[in-house]
């Protein structure tokens, strides 16, 4: 079997990572949406929403898991799922030049592979950063996120984690 893994934050989920998600779907047996954290960032959603927008975002696709990453390292989670390649969506060569540096330490540390997927063109423009930003000025973001995060978006979601 060919697993891969698509780890982020994902605070929130966005249309931008659900396409990126669908193609690396169509690439690979099984993929991991490795939902993380980063314990120098606040969030606005606990990792339990998050990991559960994400389970109900893409419920309907075949294939698709969606757990915590845990603790250590992504290269040490690869290899203990038995992760042939880690996917990311790039969106500007900037993304590149930031996740190149990454991608070759995973892959010196456990043998796993990055494979970069350009985002669609009307998905360049969207961050998790921009979609709360735009949110918390009174911007609507319904284009641009799923239904389940405009939900909690809309009922005030969380601040935790």
């Amino acid at each position: 079997m060919r697993r891969a893994v698509c780890p982020g934050s994902f605070d929130p989920i966005h249309n931008g990572h659900l396409e990126v998600i669908a193609r690396a779907a169509g690439l690979f047996d099984e993929v991991i949406v490795a939902v993380s954290t980063n314990y120098t960032k606040k969030y606005r959603f606990s990792l339990e929403e998050r990991i559960d927008m994400a389970r109900e975002t893409l419920a309907s696709l075949q294939g698709i898991v969606v757990e915590p990453v845990g603790e250590g390292l992504l290269a040490e989670y690869c290899r203990q799922r038995g992760v042939s390649a880690i996917v990311k969506g790039l969106r500007s060569s900037s993304d590149f030049d930031y996740e190149l540096p990454m991608a070759t330490m995973n892959r010196q540390l456990s043998g796993v592979e990055t494979v970069f997927l350009p985002t669609e063109g009307h998905y360049l423009h969207l961050s998790s950063t921009l979609i709360k930003e735009v949110f918390t000025l009174g911007g609507s973001v319904s284009d641009y996120v799923p239904r389940s995060v405009l939900k909690r978006l809309l009922a005030g979601g969380s601040s935790s984690d």
